[in-house]
């Protein structure tokens, strides 16, 4: 295979081998996780018009954004120029130091809300498993309660060790094994949802959605829905590092452009698909999750082997989140205290059945700061343990920043676009527009959690 050397702003020379297929893979990866379980419920609160316009209208906003991205791959020419090789990179060398402290944060902030939301979502997932075992054993309407907060714990536990593997290079089996389950989950959730469709043979639903509520409520549930759509298509600040594998010839941004066509295109035919077929089964009633609301009760075995391929996934996904955390803040430790004989020392603790070295070597700092944020991580999410609420917020507080702003303001500077210009005034109407639509969502999720906080007891979630 041909290989391509280059020379980047930060790191030196590497090497790329990826092609267009291996990118629109990496796309497709990174955009179908745990968001397309709550599709079919968010259409249900937009109806039959609103909900499929919405999944189009953020895939057309996402393919355009992620295209002036994919041109600011290199500096100032999008062909010739010096590579970033990372987003905030790309948003240092186009928009200068201000920016680069907000990009980190809504990077950082989008980082850490995820792995919330994962453990949220993990947790319900461990519950859907031992409630499904117990309905099938004492029928539909035993009742069948569980803790979520226990289920939080040792999903916890689990990342507290993962964490103190040094680095994402060291866990890329899990990675692939992640990539695989969450296609396993989403393809049975496809297949369960058109059973279920085919077992009463009629379309679901009403064309304005959900109408069983107060006025307030659906408006509110139909700003979350946004949200929660938006999390789903959430890819734009890995965007960079994936263009970053493209060989070249051609040019990385005109394979990256093809390939984000094939990945969002072949994306959003799955989520329609989902979402619209989810809709069409359950109508006005979709859960929110279509695996944990137990619109499926049998076969039992075929929903406990969704909701294991969802734990599974989101073991993997949670660390390949929390590495770059990791990093930025034992870097940050680094970089102020080159000397200190208690950041740098390294110890080492015999491992058995170990292969490579035979022991496990890590830092006290490491040690330290991963374990407590990961257990105030959970403490979080037990507090706040509403899937499709904090999904909705995480999707909306990434969304315009992330997605949008960054990208066309550096569309903006790397074209010259003079201020006041008709081209100029196109593209901060758009901006402004995407960044009410991330006010609104924001708005219904906050409201949503806001109202299951009032009925909701510290450490005391039951379902």
């Amino acid at each position: 295979m041909e290989k391509s050397t280059v020379t980047d702003i930060e790191h030196g020379d590497h090497e790329r081998r990826g092609t267009v297929w291996t990118a629109t893979a990496h796309i497709i990866a990174a955009l179908i996780g745990s968001g397309v379980l709550a599709l079919a419920w968010s259409v249900a609160q937009l109806g039959w018009i609103v909900g499929p316009l919405v999944l189009l209208g953020f895939s057309c906003v996402t393919y355009y954004t992620s295209v002036l991205l994919a041109n600011c791959y290199r500096f100032p020419d999008p062909v010739n120029g010096t590579i970033n090789r990372a987003y905030i990179d790309a948003v240092r060398s186009y928009l200068g130091p201000k920016h680069v402290f907000l990009c980190g944060c809504a990077q950082y902030v989008n980082l850490w809300g995820t792995l919330v939301g994962y453990t949220i979502t993990a947790s319900t997932s461990m519950i859907a498993v031992k409630r499904a075992n117990c309905f099938h054993r004492n029928g539909h309407s035993a009742r069948c309660d569980a803790s979520g907060n226990t289920f939080m714990v040792v999903f916890g536990l689990f990342q507290l060790v993962l964490s103190q593997f040094p680095s994402l290079e060291n866990i890329t089996w899990l990675s692939v094994v992640a990539v695989a389950t969450s296609f396993g989950y989403s393809f049975i959730g496809l297949g369960l949802c058109m059973g279920k469709w085919a077992s009463h043979g009629e379309f679901r639903g009403t064309l304005a959605g959900t109408s069983d509520v107060a006025a307030s409520d659906k408006a509110f549930d139909a700003l979350l829905a946004l949200g929660n759509v938006a999390f789903a298509y959430t890819f734009a600040d890995i965007l960079i590092e994936i263009q970053d594998t493209l060989k070249s010839p051609p040019p990385e941004n005109k394979s990256m452009k093809r390939a984000t066509f094939s990945g969002i295109g072949l994306t959003t035919v799955f989520y329609l698909l989902l979402g619209c077929i989810g809709y069409a089964a359950f109508g006005n009633d979709a859960p929110g999750n279509i695996l944990t609301g137990f619109g499926f009760y049998e076969p039992f075995w075929l929903v406990d082997m969704a909701n294991i391929c969802v734990i599974v996934h989101l073991i993997g996904a949670y660390q390949v989140y929390a590495q770059p955390i990791f990093a930025r803040f034992e870097n940050y430790l680094l970089f102020q205290w080159p000397d200190n004989k208690f950041i740098r020392r390294t110890y080492s603790v015999r491992v058995p059945f170990m292969e490579v070295g035979g022991s496990w070597s890590f830092t006290l700092p490491t040690l330290v700061l991963r374990t407590i944020f990961i257990m105030f991580t959970t403490l979080v999410a037990m507090l706040l343990p509403f899937f499709n609420a904090v999904l909705g917020l995480i999707g909306a507080l990434g969304f315009w920043p992330l997605a949008v702003y960054f990208p066309v303001s550096m569309h903006i500077a790397q074209e010259k676009i003079q201020r006041g210009a008709l081209k100029w005034f196109a593209l901060q109407g758009f901006s402004f527009f995407c960044l009410l639509v991330s006010v609104a969502a924001s708005i219904g999720s906050v409201a949503d959690i806001v109202h299951n906080l009032k009925a909701a007891a510290p450490f005391k979630t039951v379902y």
